[in-house]
């Protein structure tokens, strides 16, 4: 997933180089979603890690 929001972030960049703002503006939105959706599933990823496993 991160992967992806790091692509999307330079093909915005490209985009915005090369003088397509609509284009750019769109990719970057894309990836600032992504990385979002990123985050929260690494934080719930790690909650419920630690949840799940017994103290010993």
């Amino acid at each position: 997933m991160l992967q992806w929001a790091l692509t999307f972030l330079v093909l915005a960049l490209i985009a915005a180089l090369l003088g397509f703002g609509g284009l750019a503006g769109t990719m970057a939105w894309i990836g600032q979603v992504l990385f979002v959706v990123f985050l929260v599933l690494f934080v719930v990823s790690l909650i419920t890690g630690g949840v799940r496993r017994p103290i010993p």
